[in-house]
């Protein structure tokens, strides 16, 4: 059983997002798919303006049925739900771009619900297809005419052409090769910085979630809860391999963490 009673790392919080408003505000007192077996003990969770969180956790712990409650697609047995923000995008591992539309037709479906004119949602479309890499032939392509990582990054354009204030990534990046997982990493960075949008996203990929995020939410399972908070002691441009695979090493050194993540002696690879 994990011991939460001591600190992940010694961490001084920078304290920056303290002073933001919060966007999105998650208090999950239960969650049961079953009514004998919980899958969520009480765990909330509160998202700045312009902040990135991620949830890490072993798989089956409960890391995306929470999001999947937060961004309101399933209701949760007990809790509550607050959110400030007028435009929400979710991105799941599977791209879901529908099979009978093109690459461009799937970027601008998203932009329906907006007051623009056909022409100015392809316009819109176009100029967010552009900045993920594709070229004007991509664009009539149907997406069983892409690669995994051309689909991926076509789901990405969608969510991110309704310029989002509140993005939700369900392990979006997993099956992308390491030189175009980094270029949506970016990308979605670049979203955040620009237009403050807040990101909440699921991963199980230790070094990602440190790179990308302000906090690091660690949950542990049966039934699952957040276990420990971890505050990123770097600005994300300070942020480099190698001191990201140093702060890896040193959660990763944590007995307790170690344990959860099935991690000790971490060190040897087989």
């Amino acid at each position: 059983m994990l011991n939460d009673t001591a600190p992940l790392l010694s961490v001084v919080p920078s304290g920056a997002a303290d002073t933001k408003p919060s966007v999105l505000s998650v208090s999950v007192e239960d969650h049961r798919y079953h009514p004998l077996q919980q899958t969520l003990a009480p765990s909330a969770l509160e998202l700045k303006k312009g902040e990135v969180v991620s949830i890490i956790g072993p798989s089956g712990c409960g890391k995306s049925t929470f999001l999947r409650i937060a961004a309101g697609l399933i209701e949760a047995s007990s809790g509550k739900i607050s959110s400030t923000t007028d435009r929400t995008a979710i991105l799941f591992q599977e791209h879901r771009l529908l099979p009978w539309k093109s690459l461009l037709n799937n970027i601008s479906f998203g932009l329906q619900g907006q007051k623009l004119s056909k022409f100015q949602r392809m316009k819109k479309a176009r100029a967010v297809a552009y900045a993920m890499g594709f070229t004007e032939d991509d664009l009539i392509k149907y997406p069983s005419e892409l690669s995994g990582g051309m689909r991926q990054r076509g789901a990405l354009a969608r969510a991110l052409a309704v310029e989002p204030d509140l993005l939700f990534l369900d392990e979006p990046f997993s099956a992308l090769d390491i030189g175009r997982r980094r270029d949506l990493y970016r990308l979605v960075l670049h979203e955040v910085d620009e237009k403050q949008c807040s990101v909440l996203m699921v991963t199980h990929d230790v070094t990602e979630a440190l790179a990308l995020s302000d906090r690091v939410l660690v949950m542990a399972p049966d039934p699952g809860h957040f276990a420990k908070e971890y505050e990123v002691p770097l600005a994300r441009s300070e942020r480099t391999r190698r001191n990201l695979l140093e702060l890896e090493a040193s959660l990763l050194a944590d007995d307790r963490i170690a344990q959860l993540f099935n991690m000790s002696n971490w060190e040897q690879l087989v």
